[in-house]
């Protein structure tokens, strides 16, 4: 672990660290959930409108799919666009907010990738033992 992530813990500790405040947990409890996270990655490519982020991702109902982005966007991490159209049409993007976010998260996906196995063999081991 780098010494600033190190200086910055210690920081916190010294200042009466309290976990409900942790910018960390305020964050991993909306893009731990599978549907933000999902959306997140769907829109990295570019703006995407909402029945295509729907087809995207056809097993998030239109209600959770609405749910997720409003608070994509309420966090910063994306942005909606209404077009002036006969309907209106409303467009999907990731802010700068959300692309930075987008840095940790893959790495996260790769570590994943990289260490599945291991882990699901340490499932395993842990569930047959008496």
């Amino acid at each position: 672990m780098c010494a600033m992530r190190i200086n910055k813990l210690e920081q916190w500790r010294a200042e009466g660290f309290e976990p409900s405040n942790c910018p960390v947990r305020q964050v991993l409890d909306k893009v731990s959930a599978k549907w933000p996270t999902l959306v997140l990655l769907e829109l990295q490519p570019g703006p995407q409108r909402f029945n295509a982020l729907s087809r995207a991702l056809p097993d998030i109902s239109k209600r959770m799919l609405t749910q997720s982005l409003r608070d994509l966007e309420r966090d910063g991490l994306v942005d909606r666009q209404v077009f002036d159209t006969k309907p209106p049409s409303v467009s999907y993007s990731l802010t700068d907010l959300g692309h930075s976010l987008l840095v940790p998260l893959l790495h996260l996906i790769y570590w994943a990738s990289l260490n599945m196995e291991e882990i699901g063999a340490a499932r395993r081991t842990f569930d047959n033992a008496p």
